[in-house]
């Protein structure tokens, strides 16, 4: 939703660039306060900064957001190619995570999540595969981007503070989209300066790239890049909780269904999580 909002009055990659502009330095002045050496220092450490500057960040967010700049690309089909990457995580990490591999119940698991997400974005018949090919295409892109980039940081044997790499990554992630950004003829005199386009950016640029990425680096390191990557299936509940909430929009037994086959699809990926938790929760009550 912020994203589309703020596509209204920035040029997509500049808008991208601009927001890691902003969460790229407020996270380097965090970790100069939370880290000793805010600094990477090293071929390894600065392999990871580049793994997540090149595929993480600029990589994603230029594909994603000239993608999504496109009318064709609707909120439904974009959910349901973006909710490709638990999938796409799966194959990189068979080729780079042999410790990181599903088992066939946990691959069944992924692959009701995935039918849930189409359940639960229910696309128009063919539409997320006709109109605006180009730009769907680029959306898939972007999340083969993050998936590998996902992997990478889990294959290279190197340690960071996530508070450093996140900030360096979004620095140079943001010095490479405003490379982009000028190769395609984009300028700050395409910007139009609006409230509801400030917000947008600040939200973007605060909430979901600073405070969620550091998240994101956080659970990637304990649960694996697999896994957290499941994220992409939970996106298109929230998004239909909020459309209900805010927007009035009604949540159909479509939509029912595709929160229980994700529901189902997490259970049996995470099954053995549960299982050594019931205990305690048990314990709770």
């Amino acid at each position: 939703m912020a994203i589309k909002a703020g596509l209204a009055y920035f040029p997509p990659v500049l808008f991208a660039a601009v927001r890691y502009d902003v969460a790229g330095v407020f996270m380097l002045a965090y970790a100069a306060w939370v880290v000793d050496d805010p600094i990477p220092r090293g071929r390894g450490q600065w392999a990871l900064v580049a793994v997540g500057a090149t595929l993480l960040i600029a990589g994603y967010h230029v594909l994603l957001f000239i993608g999504e700049a496109d009318p064709a690309v609707t909120s439904a089909a974009a959910a349901v190619i973006v909710s490709l990457s638990p999938m796409l995580t799966t194959g990189f990490a068979r080729a780079f995570l042999p410790d990181e591999r599903l088992t066939t119940v946990g691959i069944v698991g992924l692959c009701l999540g995935l039918v849930g997400v189409v359940v639960l974005a229910r696309p128009e018949p063919g539409a997320v595969l006709t109109g605006g090919v180009v730009a769907k295409l680029l959306v898939f892109g972007a999340a083969t981007a993050f998936a590998l980039g996902s992997v990478l940081t889990r294959r290279i044997d190197a340690q960071l503070p996530i508070e450093t790499m996140e900030a360096w990554s979004m620095l140079g992630g943001a010095l490479l989209m405003h490379a982009v950004s000028l190769a395609l003829g984009e300028s700050l005199a395409d910007v139009t300066l609006s409230v509801e386009g400030l917000l947008a950016l600040a939200y973007l640029s605060i909430a979901a790239s600073a405070l969620g990425f550091l998240i994101y680096f956080d659970l990637l390191d304990r649960l694996g890049a697999v896994e957290i990557n499941l994220v992409s299936y939970v996106a298109p509940v929230f998004a239909a909780l909020a459309g209900w909430l805010v927007l009035d929009e009604r949540l159909s037994a479509a939509t029912a269904g595709g929160f229980a086959l994700i529901f189902v699809g997490f259970l049996l990926v995470k099954r053995e999580a549960i299982r050594e938790e019931l205990p305690r929760l048990v314990g709770l009550f």
